[in-house]
């Protein structure tokens, strides 16, 4: 499921505003072009992010890349990859190498973590086992395989047989159009859900563990996840499942002693009232608080699988550790 291409010296990019009812690439043109694609999240999820900055970066840093590199960062403050992929650019262009090669090269670093992401998930799964996701962390948000959905797909070549249950993942039904449409087009069996259905899919046994993507994690184990992802943690703890997040090791900021200190990024309220509908579905007048992302509490999350390994609690000492 190829997300981004580069073809003849061109970049062009699945459109993922348009899916899952129209399959259509879009050709940047110039370093606006490949901020707006970040802003208005028609290229999404943080490995796939960092990805498309890099070759973003690459080919349009124009004569001053450090200003290039800031304006791009911009776009999505929360994920921590995108500002991980400028930065190596960045680095390549100091030390005077092909950034094009650098990007490439991220790239299929990208497609080996991933899979090393998933065989550690995989190994905590059993066939048969029915999984909650929430948002889309698969092959649209990475190069292959993916990181929340990575054990799924992986496991499906295996000749593993998963029940998933996809909450929709309001207000941008990344869950909806993203990940029902990609574990469709793999042949996995999957049920669509409303997020206020999450509770109920628990409380009936359907659910023996659920796998989220993230964008951040700090020091201490807090992850930053799609809004509604720590509701659903909570949900987990209560009703005894376990509760897994997955991503690259890169995004691992030690920076950040606690969630407190990620910057959660807040979209316009027009997407809660306006976006997938026919007419508005609350007065204009009507004030809104749209979060991109909220905090998942690290006393909630069984483990942390990386490309590294699997962390479990304590975080604070076990994240370092896998870099041993």
């Amino acid at each position: 499921m190829d997300n981004i291409k580069f073809e003849n010296g061109a970049l062009y990019i699945l459109d993922q505003t348009l899916l899952p009812n129209e399959e259509k690439y879009i050709k940047m043109n110039n370093l606006k072009d490949c901020y707006d694609a970040i802003k208005l999240l028609q290229v999404r999820g943080a490995p796939l992010i960092g990805i498309f900055a890099a070759y973003s970066l690459a080919l349009f840093h124009g004569n001053n890349i450090e200003k290039s590199k800031d304006y791009l960062d911009s776009a999505r403050p929360t994920a921590v990859n995108l500002s991980w992929a400028t930065q190596r650019i960045l680095k390549a262009h100091k030390e005077g190498k092909n950034l094009i090669d650098e990007a490439a090269a991220i790239r299929e670093e990208d497609r080996k973590m991933c899979r090393k992401i998933s065989e550690y998930g995989l190994s905590l799964l059993k066939d048969g086992n029915g999984i909650l996701t929430h948002c889309n962390a698969g092959e649209l948000a990475t190069s292959k395989y993916g990181t929340g959905l990575g054990p799924i797909i992986l496991g499906h070549e295996m000749g593993y047989n998963f029940r998933v249950f996809s909450d929709e993942t309001r207000p941008l039904l990344q869950g909806a159009r993203l990940t029902s449409y990609e574990l469709e087009k793999h042949g996995i069996d999957v049920t669509l859900i409303c997020d206020s259905a999450a509770s109920l899919v628990m409380k009936k046994g359907l659910i023996d563990a659920v796998l989220v993507g993230c964008d951040r994690i700090a020091a201490n184990g807090d992850t930053a996840n799609k809004i509604g992802t720590n509701s659903v943690a909570v949900l987990a703890k209560y009703y005894g499942i376990p509760f897994y997040v997955l991503g690259p090791y890169s995004t691992v900021d030690f920076s950040a002693e606690t969630g407190s200190d990620i910057i959660i990024e807040e979209r316009d309220s027009q997407e809660i009232k306006t976006l997938y509908f026919e007419k508005p579905v609350a007065l204009s007048e009507t004030k809104c608080f749209n979060p991109a992302f909220d905090v998942t509490d690290s006393s909630l999350i069984t483990a942390i699988i990386t490309d590294k390994g699997i962390a479990y609690p304590p975080y604070k000492k076990s994240l370092k550790e896998l870099l041993l």
